[in-house]
């Protein structure tokens, strides 16, 4: 009786254990087992604080995400991390989005028209920046708009 009750509490424990961990790795976002993804990338001239593992979003739903953020000939490229489900049309526009007044940055991708899709390794074109919302108070408080 001993032994079975042992048994069955150490049995829990490890089952206990286990879902901590899933829990965990899900909460951060990390995937234990590969996934079939592809990197685009864009360029934008202000990306107005927006940081690497930023979520890139279709239609209000999380595809993906930022990879990389780097300058390169003063404007930042980022790299966009997104599975193979998701196609992105050449003439598709990221832009810069904010979650509500202070939130965090995202990208919103508005989908194209074309037929032709960006492949792993290719430019997305059309780029809108971020709204830059001191420059906007300023210009109204000065009468400016």
């Amino acid at each position: 009786m001993k032994f079975d009750l042992e048994f069955y509490v150490g049995l829990f424990l490890l089952a206990g254990i286990l879902c901590l961990g899933y829990l965990s790795v899900k909460l951060a976002r990390l995937e234990l087992i590969g996934k079939e993804e592809y990197e685009i990338y864009a360029v934008f001239d202000d990306i107005g604080g927006l940081k690497k593992g930023a979520s890139i979003m279709i239609a209000g739903v999380v595809v993906g995400k930022v990879t990389s953020v780097v300058m390169e000939d003063y404007e930042a490229r980022l790299t966009l991390s997104l599975p193979m489900t998701v196609k992105i049309q050449e003439d598709a526009i990221a832009s810069i989005k904010t979650k509500g007044m202070i939130g965090e940055k995202y990208i919103a991708i508005l989908p194209g028209g074309s037929d032709l899709f960006i492949k792993s390794g290719e430019r997305l074109i059309e780029t809108q920046s971020a709204v830059d919302v001191e420059k906007l108070i300023s210009s109204y408080v000065f009468g400016k708009i």
